[in-house]
């Protein structure tokens, strides 16, 4: 009898295991620059590793982020912009007709102008000579 109780016990009780789950830590270009600022000002012996011991970081991150920084590269410490880079192209295609139109609203303005002042010849009886507009398209 005790054996059934025994058994029972074990099926009810719940699983109380924690699994730690490991995540890779994401560093922000702020973040990357301070440790870097304050690698350099470290200059007693073990200072680094107990920086890095207290950041939770390897030394590693320090060499890359270094070299980095070395290049010249501080956009590689920068956040990157995520997702589908725009194409060339398309974007080329995009400001050209906003030239075009643009352009286009100049044309109009330019043809009103032109026929507002041969009206105004007509009024006073000049006649104007007027330029062949349509070769110009």
């Amino acid at each position: 009898m005790p054996e059934d109780t025994n058994e029972k016990v074990k099926e009810e009780m719940p699983k109380t295991e924690v699994v730690a789950k490991a995540q890779r830590k994401h560093f922000s270009a702020t973040e990357k620059l301070r440790i870097l600022r304050e690698v350099d000002a470290c200059q007693g012996s073990g200072e680094i590793g107990a920086l890095l011991r207290r950041e939770g970081i390897y030394s590693s991150y320090l060499t890359t982020w270094r070299r980095q920084r070395e290049r010249g590269e501080l956009d590689g410490l920068a956040p990157q912009k995520r997702g589908p880079k725009p194409d060339p192209q398309a974007v080329e295609i995009a400001r050209l007709k906003r030239e075009n139109e643009r352009l286009q609203k100049r044309l109009e303005q330019a043809e009103f102008i032109i026929d507002f002042q041969k009206k105004v010849a007509q009024m006073f009886g000049k006649t104007l000579e007027s330029p062949d507009l349509d070769d110009l398209r």
